[in-house]
């Protein structure tokens, strides 16, 4: 069986783009957060979208702003800042105060083929920062740098 990457949007504009401003800001806080702390790995600079109380359901990263922090400096190295995600992002959707983004994840199985699966992180954001997390992790995974989950490794 042939495995088959989904097709990834390069217009990430075009995604967080909403005739309602307020899903469009929590998009963009979402989504630069992702770039800025995420990718790039600067966890010191997670307070600028985490709430100091953050709850955290990623059964692998400890409670509140300094849990993420911790998990951050663990799992990544410091990365440049880029304008734009490179993980391969499918979708980034916003309803009420809740974001969710959708991202390729490729793997290799036990017999070394490769195989596309999809990493889902949902957020909810209260006072324009982000103050709940939720994730697929499950406490058997390893945890990782999802920089290393590009389709392009």
């Amino acid at each position: 069986m042939t495995a088959t990457p989904p097709t990834v949007p390069t217009d990430h504009e075009a995604l967080l783009a909403s005739d309602d401003p307020q899903l469009a800001a929590n998009k963009r806080l979402v989504y630069d957060m992702y770039r800025i702390v995420l990718q790039a790995g600067l966890a010191g600079r997670a307070g600028e979208f985490i709430r100091e109380d953050y709850i955290q359901h990623n059964p692998m990263a400890a409670q509140g702003l300094a849990g993420v922090q911790e998990y951050i400096r663990n799992t990544r190295p410091e990365r440049d800042i880029l304008d734009r995600l490179e993980l391969p992002m499918i979708n980034i959707m916003a309803e009420r105060n809740f974001v969710t983004i959708a991202f390729v994840r490729p793997e290799t199985d036990s017999t070394g083929a490769r195989y596309y699966s999809t990493w889902f992180d949902m957020f909810r954001i209260q006072d324009g920062k982000i103050a709940e997390h939720w994730d697929p992790m499950l406490r058997t995974d390893t945890p990782i740098d999802p920089n290393d989950k590009r389709i392009d490794n």
